[in-house]
């Protein structure tokens, strides 16, 4: 079966970074952001051989230790071979992290994002669509 973007899901706990010394906690990190995504997609389901566009907004119950960028690859690779073939598809990734009290006021929040904003925390939003310009008109 096809998957049918876009796609949202969330990931509770705070994203383990690739940097991580203990290997084990970023395998366990990617297995539940697989997880996660299973309440999004079909089963079974094809992984996607189409461009793709991810958005990853993190929302940490504190300030968040170290640098946004390192969270992304293990997110990707979690995904690719299970939503998309391969991470070479990936055409866009848009990162963003809010922390408390840095809140913005979005105009048209989906309902998925809305419960990640009055979640508890820490929660990562994922979204993931086939339309790697989305958002850019």
């Amino acid at each position: 079966m096809e998957i049918e973007f876009p796609i949202e899901f969330l990931v509770q706990g705070t994203p383990v970074s690739l940097q991580r010394k203990r290997r084990p906690a970023v395998a366990e990190w990617q297995e539940r952001v697989r997880a996660a995504s299973t309440t999004a997609i079909p089963a079974p389901h094809r992984a996607s051989e189409g461009r793709i566009a991810v958005t990853l907004y993190y929302l940490p119950g504190e300030p968040m230790e170290g640098d946004i960028d390192n969270i992304i690859k293990p997110i990707l690779d979690a995904l690719c071979r299970y939503i998309y073939i391969d991470d070479k598809q990936v055409e866009r990734v848009v990162v963003q992290k809010f922390e408390p009290g840095n809140i913005f006021n979005f105009t048209r929040p989906t309902t998925t994002f809305v419960t990640a904003l009055t979640h508890a925390k820490p929660v990562l939003y994922v979204r993931i669509s086939n339309d790697s310009f989305e958002e850019l008109a």
